[in-house]
C-alpha cells in the first residue's frame, strides 16, 4: 500500500509510518548482509520517485503533478526516510551535526528547486539570463528528497523551496507532497518564496500538497516600473497571486521588496499603505551584491534611513517581537492590519542568529549567502556516500563558516568576491 499512487487516509499514514518504524528496526538488528539485501530490495522496488506518481519523470507531460501523485510521493518519502538512512545514525549525535563553531545551530534549510525562472529581474540577472546547469548535473527528485530526509532527522525543522523560480518546476506539487511526509521525523514548516506570475494557478493544489507559508518578491505597484526592473509585463498576475494567497489563508504574506537608489524607493509608502490595509508583511531588503547584478553602494538604501523616513511621513510605527532567527526587525501601526519589515544585510547584518543553510539545485551546500565556498552533496552521493558521510561533510562545512558575511569585511569585498548569481543560488 505504501506504493500505491492512490491518496490514503490519515489513519492509513499513520499505520504506513509505524510500518515503516518496524522495518527501520529490522534492519537495525538484522545481520550486514541482510540490510544490504533488504535496502537493495527497496531499491529494486523504486526506482524513481516519479513512478509512484504515474509521471515518469519531471520532463513527462510537462504539466503540474496531480495531487494523488503528491500524496503518493508524500507516502513514499515516510517510508524512505525510516528505512533506508544506515544504521549508524542512530547513536550519531545528529543535531550537533548542525552546529558551527560559534555555537549557532541550523535548524532551516533553503533548497532550491531550479536555476531557471521567468523573470530577469536587473538585481539578480543579466538581460540575457545566465549560464544554466546541464540537467544530468541537477539534483534528481530522490536525491533532493534523501538530502531533506537527512537534514530533517539531524535536526531541521523548516525547510524553504526557492529558485530561480520553483514553479516552472512542473513536479513542484509532489515535491511539497513529498516533503509532507517528513513532518514525523520533526519537520515543521514547509515554505516557498515565489515571484508570483504562475502562482495563483497552481496555489491550491501546492495548499492541498502541504505548503505552509508564502513569500512572494514584488519590488514596484507601477506596471511600467515592474517591466523595466524584470524585463517581463507580468504585474497583474502577481497581484491577483497576492489575492489568491490571501483567499487562501496564507497571512501575514510576505512580500519582499529590494529597495534601490533612483528605482523604487519612492515607493515605500505605497507599499506602506498596502501593509496599513491588508494582513501582509512587506520587507523592505537592501539592495546586496552578487555575481552580475551591477551592484554598487550608490544604489543601497540603508534600512535606518528607510525606517526614519517612513516614521516621519507615517508616524506611530512600533517594534513588533519576532523569533530570534528572524533576519527582519518588523514594525506596525495600532489598527494595521499587516505589518512592515527592514532586513538590514548591508549596514546592520544579523549573522550571530543565522541558522540557514543553502542546498544549491545541482546540489551544492552553501553554510553563507555571501561566501564562494560550497560542498558538492550530489558529488558526494553519486560516488555512494552513506548517510552519515554526508552529514560528516555538512559538519566539516559548518565547523568553517565564519562569524559574519563568510569573513569578509565589507559590501566591496562581498561584491568582488566571487560568488553566483542569485537565480543559482536560490533566493
Amino acid at each position: 500500500r505504501a506504493l500505491s499512487p492512490r491518496p490514503c487516509s490519515p489513519m492509513t499514514r499513520r499505520r504506513l509510518w509505524r510500518g515503516a518504524v518496524r522495518l527501520r528496526s529490522t534492519l537495525s538488528a538484522a545481520p550486514p548482509t541482510r540490510v544490504a539485501a533488504l535496502r537493495q530490495l527497496v531499491a529494486e522496488e523504486s526506482p524513481n520517485l516519479f513512478a509512484f506518481a504515474g509521471g515518469g519523470g519531471p520532463s513527462a507531460g510537462g504539466a503540474a503533478t496531480s495531487s494523488s501523485g503528491a500524496a503518493a510521493l508524500s507516502e513514499r518519502a515516510v517510508a524512505l526516510a525510516a528505512a533506508a538512512g544506515p544504521v549508524e545514525l542512530d547513536a550519531a549525535p545528529l543535531a550537533a551535526s548542525l552546529d558551527d563553531r560559534y555555537g549557532r545551530r541550523h535548524t532551516y534549510l533553503r533548497i532550491s528547486l531550479t536555476e531557471r525562472c521567468s523573470l530577469r529581474c536587473t538585481y539578480c540577472m543579466p538581460a540575457d539570463g545566465v549560464s544554466l546547469t546541464d540537467a544530468r548535473r541537477l539534483l534528481s527528485a530522490e536525491e533532493l528528497l534523501r538530502l531533506a530526509a537527512l537534514f530533517v532527522r539531524a535536526g531541521v525543522d523548516k525547510i524553504r523551496l526557492t529558485g530561480g523560480e520553483p514553479t516552472v518546476r512542473p513536479d513542484l506539487a509532489a515535491v511539497v507532497g513529498a516533503l509532507d511526509g517528513l513532518r514525523p521525523l520533526g519537520l515543521r514548516q514547509i515554505a516557498m518564496t515565489t515571484n508570483g506570475v504562475a502562482l495563483s494557478r497552481l496555489l491550491p493544489s501546492l495548499h492541498a500538497a502541504g505548503l505552509d507559508k508564502l513569500n512572494l518578491s514584488l519590488d514596484t505597484l507601477q506596471r511600467g516600473r515592474f517591466l523595466e526592473l524584470t524585463r517581463r509585463d507580468a504585474l497583474p498576475k502577481v497581484l491577483r497571486a497576492v489575492d489568491a494567497a490571501l483567499a487562501l489563508g496564507y497571512t501575514p504574506l510576505k512580500l519582499n521588496c529590494v529597495v534601490m537608489r533612483g528605482v523604487n524607493e519612492h515607493e515605500v509608502d505605497a507599499f506602506a499603505a498596502l501593509a496599513r490595509a491588508r494582513p501582509i508583511d512587506v520587507r523592505f531588503i537592501e539592495f546586496m551584491p552578487f555575481d552580475d547584478n551591477d551592484w554598487s553602494d550608490s544604489k543601497l538604501v540603508p534600512s535606518a534611513e528607510l525606517l526614519a523616513a517612513l516614521s516621519q511621513r507615517q508616524p506611530g510605527l512600533r517594534r513588533l517581537r519576532t523569533d530570534a532567527h528572524d533576519v527582519a526587525r518588523t514594525y506596525s501601526w495600532p489598527g494595521a492590519e499587516g505589518s512592515v519589515s527592514f532586513i538590514s544585510s548591508m549596514t546592520e547584518p544579523f549573522c550571530g542568529g543565522c541558522n540557514r543553510l543553502r542546498l544549491t539545485a545541482d546540489g551544492s551546500l552553501k553554510v553563507c549567502l555571501f561566501g564562494g565556498s560550497e560542498i558538492s552533496l550530489r558529488d558526494a552521493m553519486r560516488e555512494g556516500a552513506s548517510d552519515a558521510q554526508l552529514l560528516s561533510l555538512v559538519s566539516s562545512a559548518l565547523g568553517r563558516k565564519h562569524p559574519r558575511h563568510a569573513g569578509l569585511a565589507s559590501p566591496h569585498d562581498i561584491a568582488r568576491t566571487k560568488n553566483r548569481p542569485m537565480t543559482t543560488i536560490g533566493g
